[in-house]
């Protein structure tokens, strides 16, 4: 295992605004944001002590679904290598990436080549994908993507290790005598799994470095943390396993405006409190979304919780 937390800890990340705007969390002003305010936000994260910050992936949005979704879903790689510019030690997710989508020869060169120029900073989120009419334009396989997902976590495990020239030798995918380079700064990339269905949660299991649930209700969260070490435990995986949640909208303070009746909002303590919960289930990192009516308001409410919240989150 590659461990990307700090052991018995409760940690801190976020998936970054304006890279993705579905209708279902996107804030007003991200529509009129661009690389400037995504950069900005990236820097206070940095040095906010946020442990990662995250990106989305979709290809392609079809008609039916846009409405919804949007058609703003900025490219993985190209905005985490964009933003590996601007700051120095945050680690950079994929939340994450529909590796069905692409070859792992292919997606492995791109990660080897962002971990290098990061400098070991890259953590890959892998999922399965939903949108049947993406795989489709790709001539990718949406009925079988939960096994072509299993197969390419193996192959990008072999293609992103520390030979110059890998091997794999699956159903779908094979590769011998072809070497890439750089390779990755990290001995061994970390992959996070995401997802919350069963299937989902028996490969974080067995194959993950981390588990990215997608959205379980604190209710339903113990069940599934229990099902997954018990999963794991079954499959003889000794070492342990990084388990995340995402956690209700956040506002610090009293807002002075309707922020929703869903999100957690009050003095840093009462906040805490509230999160803390996580950590008595097991959770290791929470990722965190604040509302906000623009960046200023978002990257104050980010270096608020970092100052006032964070140091109560272990107490």
């Amino acid at each position: 295992m590659v461990r990307v937390l700090p052991e018995g800890r409760l940690s801190y990340g976020m998936q970054l605004p304006v890279q993705s705007q579905s209708v279902i969390y996107a804030e007003g002003w991200e529509a009129a944001a661009g690389p400037a305010e995504l950069a900005e936000v990236a820097r206070v994260a940095d040095r906010s002590g946020f442990a990662y910050i995250a990106v989305c992936d979709h290809v392609a949005v079809p008609r039916r679904l846009a409405d919804a979704m949007g058609t703003v879903w900025y490219d993985p790689v190209a905005t985490l290598s964009y933003l590996a510019a601007v700051t120095e030690r945050v680690q950079l997710l994929s939340h994450v990436a529909v590796v069905g989508l692409r070859h792992p020869l292919a997606a492995a060169k791109q990660y080897a080549t962002l971990d290098h120029l990061s400098g070991g900073r890259l953590v890959l989120g892998v999922g399965a994908g939903h949108v049947r009419e993406e795989f489709a334009a790709l001539g990718a396989d949406f009925a079988g993507r939960g096994a072509v997902l299993d197969e390419s976590i193996d192959a990008l495990r072999a293609a992103l290790g520390p030979e110059e020239f890998p091997e794999f030798a699956g159903e779908r995918y094979a590769f011998s005598g072809l070497g890439q380079r750089p390779r990755p700064a990290r001995e061994r990339v970390p992959v996070w799994v995401g997802g919350s269905s069963p299937a989902a949660v028996r490969r974080a299991a067995v194959r993950g470095d981390g588990w990215l649930p997608q959205g379980d209700p604190r209710a339903e969260l113990p069940s599934q943390i229990a099902k997954l070490l018990r999963l794991r435990d079954k499959a003889g995986i000794e070492e342990p396993i990084e388990i995340g949640a995402i956690a209700e909208p956040l506002y610090v303070g009293a807002p002075g405006w309707d922020v929703g009746r869903r999100t957690l909002t009050g003095a840093p303590d009462a906040v805490a409190e509230s999160l803390r919960a996580y950590r008595a289930m097991g959770v290791d990192q929470i990722q965190v979304r604040f509302r906000s009516r623009g960046v200023d308001e978002l990257t104050e409410q980010m270096a608020v919780f970092a100052a006032e919240v964070a140091p109560l989150l272990n107490q």
